[in-house]
């Protein structure tokens, strides 16, 4: 909410008009929203506010009712058409016909309620699985809390990677930039400051403003929260639109489009028929009935369903194998992924770092456990800023055992200490913490300022080797410093190469000792000079168990790797070495230091033909995604960590590990791998290309088996054959041909070779012209079986019910036969595995040939439809009239390679 001018302290401020907070000086904001930068909210103040201003949530899209649902589901220009079909049935009193349209289309409508309904139950239940977090300063103590609970007031804590979690004003910030892509349109990073500024500054020049929905790019900072829920930014966005939520995506409105061009194809046929059968005598109603009914039997009005059904249908499938997708578009975009963006540490590797190897000032490259069984000041003062220069916290689990709270490579340089016997919380109280500048984009080191217990100062530095030897002008030899040479500096170079060729991480430690009388330099810029090399640790990650097959299989399936880590690039190589990224064989690799020179414009053609980039910042993450998608290339990213948001946000795709638990990371991406296991993100791309292909077959047979019954109406028509379907035929051979085979389609496995084959171009279309041929080609060969069955049935009972039960039971059995042929484009090679089972159309199939026949049992239903019993014989021409066009079209299709 936001608040207005006249709150008294700790009580919670009134709601006011358009909000003016980036113009008024900090502390009368801070007075107006009754909040302390030192102590934060107290919990019970929050809980107050939480109470009367609500959860911090933009309200829900409007979503369609369940009576909405229902209505919507006869708006169509099909069921129109039905339903003048039925008054026109009634007009000229033929009742049961009448009854058999309207009863067509309610069965219609709930089949398509019921699937919509469901496919709306499950993306909500996607968008609530997720609860997004902040961290905020409450009672003197970083918590962190769920993105619902941040109330007016509340001190957020701002680092790179995180989603802010409301509009917020700043209080301090070092470096601070966000993406305000999503708010302002701004494709670059914006610096924030907290500077006040004029009150008519635009949004998107609000720079001592921080608002929710938008993402730190880099630097961190505290803001204040001024507004939530509906009444941020973005919420107001919201409200602008407050439209009900659409669940189209791209294929969908591929389909919308197919539909509408079959519409007209099929009305130009209907009005030929009416005129022709009008020409013949048939009768004007009676023609105009065929025609209208022909033209709702032929377009399958639920085509556009398909999509989203089939999309369900796979999200479900994922699901159960620990993959949450939280979009639909996801499932599409997934089986188009032409290049995958892995980060090294925590994806690649298992992030569980370990010091491997230590080379001190004084010494030679040596395991660390030989590092530890000797002794010395160089070792003890390395150790002692591996302990400082460290935001890890030690705690203790259930069973007084070491718990490390912190990330992987600072906990392994405590985990180093602990092994030598440092008592890490005496050391830290004997040290005080007076300043700490954490590493940035541009300075990859980390420094903190101690005060030390004989007086004086003491600065730690650790990070980049190049950078922190920039920094030395001296080495520890024995306890004493000694100055660096040129040759002393290309040893230690030598030394870091060394570490990173065993793919190890190498940091550099240096400190510096400030004198009593010198008083503690607060400018980083001055303590972080004149340091004392103190010597190098590398730290291993070991790979995932799979990652080498999950390359192998990226490569199979035609999708290209490519690693981007923070790691130097002899380290990434090594790495990607060992998982044999690129398979063209030698490794491409680019670094930041390349990156820099370089505007938006000269990075494009980066994207091509690079297995690696190395030593890449957040900021360089999302550009380096930005470079590959201006190669026309379709980029999933993969990361599980903050620093990742950025690139997963601006990827076609993003891929959040099951381990990515920071702040921010779930909220950006579209898909979630659950069991943390690599391996899953091929079987997501896999799932992804079967449902797509899914879709095709689903499509592929209603369009074939749909225009067969055209073929059939409009050929016997035409050549004043008599009219082989009636108009309740046509409509009961629509509903038994097109729900039960469609579904169990939409449910086929996956083929053998999903992942055998290159990925399709993100722009292929659903239906190309090739598939029209083939499906113009199945449908011909059905009708003109069906034909012959009528043909028989003509020759042998004359025009009337019998030559149309024949035809009739012979054009649906033939339909339902061939949605076994849709299963596969191609034949499958004797040597190839054959298709996997699918029990689901199996199952559909045989309800769907149960249904065909129970008219022949009830005889009431076989009245209602027109059909007479007919000889024994006349079965055979009828399985024949079904079983040889599924053969015949079998046997055509080409042959894979």
């Amino acid at each position: 909410m936001v608040f207005g001018l006249n709150t008294r302290p700790e009580a919670p401020p009134a709601q006011s008009g358009p909000p003016i907070w980036h113009s008024l000086p900090l502390d009368q904001v801070l007075s107006r929203l009754a909040a302390s930068p030192e102590s934060g909210l107290s919990a019970a103040v929050a809980g107050d506010r939480l109470g009367t201003y609500g959860p911090n949530a933009l309200p829900e899209p409007r979503r369609r009712s369940a009576l909405g649902l229902w209505v919507q589901q006869f708006l169509s220009w099909p069921v129109g058409l039905l339903a003048v079909a039925a008054l026109l049935s009634a007009i000229t009193g033929s009742r049961v016909d009448a009854g058999v349209i309207l009863g067509v289309v309610v069965i219609n409508a709930i089949i398509g309620y019921t699937t919509e309904s469901q496919s709306e139950r499950i993306i909500r239940s996607l968008q609530q699985e997720v609860s997004p977090k902040a961290q905020v300063w409450r009672d003197r103590t970083a918590i962190t809390v769920d993105s619902a609970a941040v109330v007016p007031g509340d001190v957020l804590l701002l680092r790179a990677g995180q989603a802010v979690a409301a509009d917020a004003r700043l209080l301090d910030c070092d470096r601070l930039s966000l993406d305000e892509a999503s708010l302002t349109g701004e494709s670059l990073p914006v610096t924030k400051q907290p500077d006040c500024l004029t009150e008519d500054m635009p949004l998107a020049d609000r720079r001592n403003l921080v608002f929710k929905g938008t993402l730190v790019t880099g630097g961190s900072g505290r803001a204040v929260v001024v507004a939530t829920g509906a009444a941020t930014e973005i919420g107001h966005i919201q409200a602008l639109v407050n439209s009900t939520e659409t669940l189209d995506t791209p294929l969908q409105h591929q389909l919308d489009r197919v539909s509408g061009q079959l519409v007209l194809l099929c009305s130009a046929v209907c009005a030929v028929i009416f005129a022709v059968g009008a020409g013949r005598g048939y009768g004007l109603l009676h023609s105009l009935k065929i025609a209208i009914s022909l033209a709702v039997a032929a377009v399958p009005e639920g085509l556009p369903a398909v999509a989203t059904t089939t999309l369900a249908l796979g999200i479900q499938t994922m699901r159960q194998r620990q993959i949450l997708i939280r979009t639909l578009g996801a499932v599409e975009t997934l089986g188009t992924v032409q290049t995958l963006c892995l980060d090294k540490t925590g994806t690649i590797t298992a992030n569980h770092m370990a010091v491997q190897s230590v080379a001190l000032a004084e010494g030679d490259i040596m395991p660390s456990a030989v590092a530890l069984s000797q002794p010395g000041p160089t070792l003890e003062r390395l150790l002692t800023a591996a302990v400082l220069c460290n935001e890890s916290q030690l705690g203790l689990t259930d069973d007084d055992s070491s718990d490390l709270q912190g990330s992987a490579t600072e906990n392994a340089l405590l985990a180093l200490a602990i092994a030598a016997g440092v008592d890490i919380a005496s050391l830290r109280q004997r040290y005080p913490q007076v300043a700490l500048n954490l590493r940035q984009a541009d300075r990859l080191l980390m420094s903190t300022l101690h005060h030390c217990p004989e007086g004086g100062g003491l600065v730690v530095v650790k990070g980049s080797p190049a950078q922190v030897l920039d920094r030395c002008s001296d080495w520890l030899q024995g306890d004493r410093p000694t100055p660096l040479t040129a040759p002393d500096r290309q040893g230690l170079q030598a030394r870091n190469q060394t570490l990173a060729n065993q793919a190890l991480r190498v940091l550099a430690i240096a400190d510096r000792r400030i004198p009593p009388d010198q008083g503690l330099p607060l400018d980083p810029a001055t303590y972080e000079q004149n340091l004392t090399w103190l010597g190098l640790v590398g730290l291993a990650d070991p790979i995932r168990s799979g990652v080498p097959e999950l390359i192998a299989a990226l490569h199979r399936a035609g999708i290209d790797p490519v690693m981007v880590t923070g790691d130097q690039r002899s380290t990434a190589k090594a790495i990607g070495e060992q998982i044999k990224l690129s398979r063209r064989g030698e490794l491409t690799i680019v670094d930041a230091y390349d990156l820099a020179p370089l505007g938006p414009g000269d990075r494009h053609p980066l994207g091509q033909q690079i297995d690696i980039f190395a030593r890449i910042s957040p900021a360089d993450k999302l550009q380096v995604v930005r470079a590959l998608q201006a190669t026309n290339r379709v980029v999933a990213m993969v990361g599980d960590g903050i620093n990742d948001t950025p690139a997963l946000k601006a990827a076609n795709v993003g891929l959040a590990m099951g381990s990515g638990q920071a702040v921010g990371v779930y909220e950006v991406a579209d898909v979630i791998i659950q069991d943390d296991n690599l391996g899953t993100v091929i079987e997501a791309i896999a799932q992804g290309r079967t449902t797509y292909t899914n879709i095709r077959k689903v499509v592929h047979y209603l369009l074939a088996t749909n225009l067969s019954e055209i073929i059939v109406v409009a050929a016997a028509t035409l050549v004043g054959l008599g009219e082989p379907l009636n108009a309740i035929q046509l409509l009961w051979l629509n509903l038994v041909t097109d729900i039960f085979p469609g579904l169990g389609l939409a449910l086929d496995p996956a083929d053998p070779a999903v992942l055998d084959q290159p990925p399709r171009p993100a722009d292929d279309p659903i239906i190309k012209p090739a598939d029209f041929r083939r499906m113009a080609t199945e449908a011909s060969v059905i009708s003109l079986f069906a034909l012959v069955a009528y043909g028989y049935g003509l020759a042998h009972y004359g025009a009337g019910a019998a030559a149309s039960t024949i035809a009739f039971m012979g054009l649906t059995l033939a339909q339902v036969l061939h949605a076994f042929t849709c299963r596969s484009e191609t034949r499958r090679r004797p040597d190839q595995a054959p298709l996997p089972a699918n029990d689901y159309l199996t199952v559909a199939v045989v309800g769907a040939l149960a249904l065909q026949l129970l008219p022949l049992a009830l005889p009431g239903l076989g009245q209602m439809l027109h059909l007479v019993p007919l000889a024994l014989g006349d079965y055979g021409v009828i399985a024949a009239a079904a079983l040889i066009p599924l053969a015949i079209n079998a046997a055509s299709k080409p042959q894979v390679n």
